[in-house]
């Protein structure tokens, strides 16, 4: 039966539990507590699990509700350490608050997916879970055909939630960073047109919201759903400057309209506050077949241009082609770099570092940008060169 002394040959002044452990010996433990009854209160519970273990059904659950059944008694509020299951469920609560639809739903995915790898395991406490379970699970994404930057990118979110985990102090160290990130291989491996590849495409959407979209996407490397989606309100003939909150990231952007840009918008019917700039385009889903770039892929072969085929499909990968619509944002970047643009300036315009939708730049700043921008050479938006 456990029992409770004060060692007398000892300067401690607090109470020792002494209770018979699982192999049978009798163990001596400080309770680190003056209270008596307290003290023995513990040492019931140490012997408890201790016989829990002789007979095999020690589990960490149980292991958990004693030392919280401890604490309580000790200091009134039970041990605060959430299952897995648990603790993912209330970190993504806060991530799908605090980012946009998109985000969200990869974080949810994400989450998802890791929970239904650890099957039962993600019912044990955040601190139960180890490097390994973390590999498995990464492996397992690669086996069902997900490219390399696919699985990295998933194992950030996870690694971010067991940092938050960490800073909460649920669990000493972050088991993702035991875990190594796997090598990109050829799924990483993307072009960027050329510019005869840009008047061809030019030339097959010729007096459709395509043309346009094309030239904004390869002189301002904003993506395909902003484009898609952008409103007059945010076309700044008279200053030069298309201003969007960008949907990756929320942040708010100014970017300077290349010459061919403008002259394609004036073109245009022009509208008024949120009536779209690309009616046909706007809403319509950017993924699939049927969506924005299964629509330009169309157009890709319409004009003859056939990207690389970077990954086979099957199982849960796609095939991945090396040109995308996409390949503009890099096309425009290139296109900086060949006119000289300053790797700084280039990081600032592909980036879009300005931090509000009406950023008011001085006049200096403005002509820096433009001129970077102008830097790239016209296209003839009537694509007859």
């Amino acid at each position: 039966m456990a029992s409770i002394h004060k060692n007398p040959g000892a300067r401690s002044p607090y109470w020792f539990a002494a209770y018979r452990g699982p192999d049978g010996r009798r163990m001596k433990k400080s309770t680190k507590t003056k209270d008596r009854k307290l003290a023995l209160a513990m040492a019931v519970e140490f012997e408890k699990a201790a016989m829990a273990g002789v007979r095999g059904n020690l589990t960490e659950t149980q292991t958990r509700k004693v030392l919280s059944e401890i604490l309580e008694t000790a200091t009134g509020k039970p041990l605060q350490c959430p299952t897995l299951a648990e603790f993912l469920s209330d970190w993504l609560k806060d991530k799908v608050t605090a980012n946009t639809e998109k985000t969200a739903l990869k974080y949810k995915q994400v989450t998802e997916s890791f929970i239904a790898s650890l099957g039962k395991r993600a019912e044990l406490s955040v601190g139960a879970i180890t490097p390994s379970d973390i590999r498995n699970w990464r492996d397992s994404l690669q086996r069902q055909g997900r490219s390399a930057s696919t699985v990295n990118g998933s194992a950030k979110v996870i690694s971010a939630a067991f940092e938050q985990a960490r800073k909460l102090a649920y669990i000493p160290a972050n088991p993702c960073n035991a875990v190594t990130s796997l090598r990109a291989g050829l799924d990483g491996a993307r072009e960027t047109f050329s510019r005869e590849q840009i008047r061809l495409l030019l030339s097959v959407a010729k007096a459709t919201d395509w043309e346009g979209a094309i030239l904004v996407g390869y002189f301002t490397g904003l993506r395909l759903k902003d484009i898609a989606n952008l409103e007059w309100a945010s076309v700044d003939l008279g200053g030069g400057f298309i201003r969007v909150k960008t949907s990756k990231t929320g942040k708010a952007v100014a970017v300077p309209l290349h010459q061919d840009v403008r002259t394609w918008l004036e073109g245009q019917t022009q509208g008024v506050g949120k009536e779209p700039v690309f009616s046909k385009l706007k809403g319509t889903y950017t993924g699939g077949k049927s969506g924005l770039s299964g629509q330009f892929k169309k157009l890709m072969g319409k004009a003859g241009i056939q990207g690389q085929r970077l990954r086979a499909g099957g199982g849960a990968g796609r095939a991945t082609s090396s040109l995308s619509f996409h390949s503009l944002r890099h096309s425009f970047i290139s296109e900086l770099a060949n006119a000289g643009v300053s790797s700084e300036l280039r990081k600032e315009l592909a980036g879009h570092s300005s931090d509000a939708a009406h950023k008011v730049y001085t006049h200096h700043e403005a002509i820096r940008l433009k001129q970077a921008v102008d830097a790239i050479g016209g296209l003839s938006c009537d694509s007859s060169e």
